[in-house]
């Protein structure tokens, strides 16, 4: 990280100011650039908020100091002609990131690289028209990404290998937990992931098996508790008694016959969306969304301070 020194974050949403807390807490100088008119006003307050919580969570040391390395800029060439690395988490929308991109690519110095917070689309759907396309890569978070440490490297046909191999030591270097993808596909492995398991639970919930509060009672106190820690690949190497392809040979047959019925279409159908939010909303009402994710932030929080402690 000798070489990098200045971060540049274009669109500062939640998942925009939570990178900025990233490379800030890592001790970068970060230039955040938003379109939105009076962008500083509104987002600052926000971003002290998340980096006080942080202080109070005991996950950082000087949130003045933190704060002090974080500064806004008039346009996005004022953030970009002066970084080593570009973070881009514009809205996610295909037109907005091929705009974009094409902005942060003609005030692009000749050393920086860029990554894209795109949810799903890849970078070849909006980098292909940028002359710099061998330096850009999608650099994918969870949201809040200061609190939840993976992200996702995944180059376009067109970046330079060592590119992708600089973003993940750049990712490692700031505190990041990296996966690097060999090439695109649509989602990546996280949303990949996280979309089967809910294309099933809204399945069981359509077709009557559980309730929805039931069925994340069985992620939240029985697969999750394990996935804190662990992968499924390790999760099943563990869970007999000669390994993961004991597993395989015990129960493969079993997981065989639900991937079989799965052939059949069992989407998010309108009557299952309508339901379920109508079941959530009744446990938690539009008023106590705000209240919950701070909650949701704070568990995040003390599991990340908990994991610190962890052997490896």
């Amino acid at each position: 990280m000798d070489e990098i020194r200045t971060i540049a974050v274009v669109g500062a949403g939640l998942v925009g100011q939570g990178w900025a807390i990233v490379f800030a807490r890592a001790g970068l100088d970060v230039a955040i650039y938003d379109a939105r008119d009076n962008a500083e006003v509104v987002i600052r307050p926000q971003i002290e908020r998340a980096i006080a919580d942080l202080g109070a969570g005991g996950l950082c040391d000087d949130p003045t100091a933190l704060l002090s390395r974080i500064r806004f800029t008039e346009t996005l060439a004022d953030a970009v002609a002066n970084s080593d690395y570009v973070q881009e988490s514009a809205f996610e929308r295909i037109d907005v990131k091929r705009e974009v991109s094409r902005a942060i690519d003609a005030a692009l110095p000749g050393h920086a690289f860029v990554g894209s917070s795109t949810s799903g689309f890849p970078g070849s759907d909006f980098y292909a028209d940028c002359v710099h396309r061998a330096r850009m890569m999608v650099v994918h978070p969870v949201n809040p990404p200061h609190l939840i440490p993976l992200v996702e490297i995944v180059p376009t046909p067109w970046t330079a290998p060592e590119m992708a191999m600089r973003a993940r030591a750049l990712m490692e270097d700031v505190g990041q937990s990296a996966v690097s993808l060999s090439r695109e596909v649509p989602g990546f492995v996280l949303n990949r992931l996280q979309g089967a398991l809910l294309d099933e639970a809204f399945a069981l919930f359509a077709e009557g098996y559980a309730t929805a509060e039931d069925i994340d009672r069985t992620v939240r106190d029985g697969l999750g508790l394990r996935w804190a820690f662990m992968g499924p690949f390790e999760t099943i190497d563990l869970n007999a008694p000669n390994g993961l392809a004991d597993y395989a040979e015990r129960l493969g047959p079993m997981y065989a016959g639900f991937a079989a019925q799965r052939q059949a279409d069992r989407g998010w159908t309108a009557d299952a969306v309508q339901r379920a939010d109508a079941e959530r909303r009744n446990i938690l009402p539009p008023s106590g969304l705000l209240a919950r994710r701070s909650w949701r932030d704070e568990m995040l929080m003390r599991m990340v301070k908990a994991k610190k402690d962890l052997p490896s």
